[in-house]
């Protein structure tokens, strides 16, 4: 089964462009997959076009080994833009084999070890206290609809420009405390700080939690150091939930070893793909870490992400923008005629061949990209400062 063409096709979908790359066997097959590497996708579309000159003729069933020329053929292996390449390449190569042998994906990966993937809610109002009575209203629309795991964005997350993390820090901390009152003891809460502080920064956050607020606390500093994680984990006992940016097994490592994170959020789009994340899953189940994995695209990486959570032991929690309050449009039935669905917070996985996706080729196509930059944050000082 020799793979005939791979090509990259980038489209809008919703408020966001998504990049799919499409791989076609000589015998017909047609797989989909996804990459990861958000308003970026015009340097993985180079290594995608770099990889389809000497992927063409390869046998399509030998993912492990094509895996692993893509990784290795060059001098200058590895790094994000890669592996967001490879992660595609190879999530459409699952569909293929899949849809050959007449199963779901995720009997390719050891079969389902649970029917349905749970999954924690979103909450898009910035907590923050002249938002407070916004935010309990939109919480507790989520535990009235069952959803028992809220995840939360700090205080002044949405301004375009400036992000002051001293100020964030203050203001996101009185607006938790409060709202762990009024949820009471029974509901997972978490909040997505998106690397934007520094160690002490993090560490002055985490003391002004009162008792029991956080149930886990995510990416609060960039995952270059994980020395850095090591000095922080020291100074609070607040859950991490770590590894979004992860792009190899490698980058995972001292996070897993060194018990640097408590919550893995191995990213399938990102990390390698389907066959790396599997590898890094089974680390990190030596080590007693659920996976929780990161999942911000579109349907092609739910569907990818539900086989790989399906398949694992040590699965917590699946992200979702496909929530009641979510305006992400990411999702499209029009684009995604046949797509994972969301039923009430879990997905059920499609008992068909391949990854469940069906795309409406056509109109992708059309979908014409939008010019998206994430946006260039300064500190009040004009220093500037991570998204």
């Amino acid at each position: 089964m020799k793979i005939e063409s791979v090509e990259a096709i980038l489209g809008c979908v919703g408020k966001r462009n998504q990049l799919l790359v499409k791989v076609v066997t000589e015998c017909g097959y047609v797989g989909w997959g996804e990459s990861g590497l958000s308003n970026r996708e015009q340097a993985v579309m180079g290594a995608v076009s770099h990889f389809a000159s000497f992927l063409r003729g390869k046998d399509a069933r030998q993912i492990g080994r094509i895996w692993q020329e893509l990784y290795r053929s060059h001098y200058f292996e590895g790094g994000r833009v890669i592996t967001a390449a490879i992660s595609a390449i190879d999530i459409a190569l699952y569909d293929i084999l899949g849809k050959s042998l007449q199963v779901p994906v995720y009997q390719l990966l050891g079969g389902k070890q649970r029917d349905t993937i749970p999954c924690f809610a979103c909450c898009y109002t910035e907590a923050d206290p002249d938002r407070f009575d916004e935010l309990v209203k939109e919480a507790k629309a989520l535990v009235a609809l069952g959803w028992t795991t809220i995840r939360v964005i700090p205080s002044r997350f949405d301004d375009p420009k400036i992000f002051e993390p001293t100020e964030s820090i203050t203001r996101t901390a009185r607006c938790l405390n409060e709202l762990r009152k009024v949820l009471g003891p029974d509901i997972i809460l978490g909040i997505d700080y998106h690397h934007r502080l520094s160690v002490a920064e993090t560490a002055s956050f985490c003391q002004r939690l009162e008792p029991q607020t956080l149930d886990f606390l995510e990416e609060p500093i960039r995952n270059e150091s994980p020395e850095a994680y090591a000095a922080l984990r020291k100074m609070t006992n607040i859950p991490f939930a770590i590894g979004e940016e992860f792009s190899s097994k490698w980058a995972a490592k001292p996070y897993i070893e060194q018990g640097l994170t408590q919550y893995l959020r191995v990213d399938v789009c990102n990390i390698g793909g389907l066959t790396e994340a599997m590898k890094v899953a089974g680390w990190a189940e030596s080590h007693y870490i659920d996976v929780m994995p990161h999942n911000p695209l579109g349907p092609v990486c739910t569907a990818a992400t539900n086989h790989f959570a399906a398949a694992l032991p040590n699965f917590s929690l699946m992200e979702t923008h496909q929530g009641p309050f979510s305006e992400f449009g990411a999702h499209d039935k029009s684009l995604f005629p046949e797509q994972h669905e969301l039923v009430g917070n879990v997905f059920s996985i499609p008992d068909v061949p391949g990854l469940g996706v069906e795309v409406n080729e056509d109109a992708f196509r059309k979908a014409t990209p939008v010019e998206l930059e994430a946006p260039h944050l300064s500190k009040q000082d004009g220093s500037h400062t991570n998204w």
